[in-house]
């Protein structure tokens, strides 16, 4: 491997750069939790290693070359996204008029919308082509191409979800930390209508990325 420095602050600079990610998670930790932010990294990190692995052994190679399997992906993740926009911005309609509800209720509530965040992070990664054309094109600039690739590449990719992991449980922590601000009905309104958008813009550009 070289160049390990300018691959660490490449993979921050890049790590940090709001994305589908940050939206999720930044609606599940706000709307659920700390621990449906959580929940919602973990599935985005496994996500992540499954682009790794497929990265290593070539899969990556033949989504980004072959323009029907791009396509189907692409296509499945930008639906997904504008999906969880539109369910976004939906939910505002019931968040000034929804009654109340029983403690029991709200627990059973609580409890489902826990269970659906890691599934929310990691089909956004997972159904995301774009993140294996990263994989494929961003990890052998930092390899020599004269030796074996398979450890780098694998040490790069397992880094890189280290740091992701890292970046978003700090992010996820300092969002509960200010919870009471974010948790007020108006503060939350604007959240899930600025992430709503958010999605369905992230899904509408990824519906029109082409392959390299």
């Amino acid at each position: 491997m070289v160049n390990l420095s300018v691959f660490l602050i490449m993979c921050i600079l890049l790590i940090i750069l709001p994305g589908p990610d940050t939206a999720i998670a930044t609606k599940n930790t706000v709307t659920v939790s700390r621990k449906g932010g959580l929940q919602t990294i973990i599935g985005c990190c496994c996500g992540l290693l499954i682009h790794t692995c497929a990265a290593v052994i070539g899969l990556s190679a033949i989504i980004v070359k072959s323009a029907y399997i791009f396509a189907i992906l692409k296509y499945v993740g930008a639906i997904y996204l504008c999906y969880l926009g539109i369910k976004t911005l939906w939910a505002l309609r019931t968040i000034r008029t929804q009654s109340p509800v029983t403690q029991d209720e709200a627990n059973i509530d609580h409890k489902y919308a826990q269970q659906s965040c890691f599934k929310q992070g990691f089909l956004t990664n997972i159904t995301n082509p774009k993140v294996a054309v990263f994989f494929l094109t961003f990890l052998p600039q930092f390899v020599d191409g004269k030796s074996d690739t398979f450890l780098p590449f694998l040490m790069m990719g397992l880094m890189y979800i280290a740091l992701t992991a890292l970046w978003f449980v700090f992010y996820v922590y300092l969002l509960d930390k200010i919870s009471a601000f974010m948790k007020k009905p108006t503060t939350k309104a604007v959240i899930e209508g600025l992430t709503g958008a958010v999605l369905i813009g992230f899904g509408i550009k990824l519906a029109f990325e082409k392959a390299h």
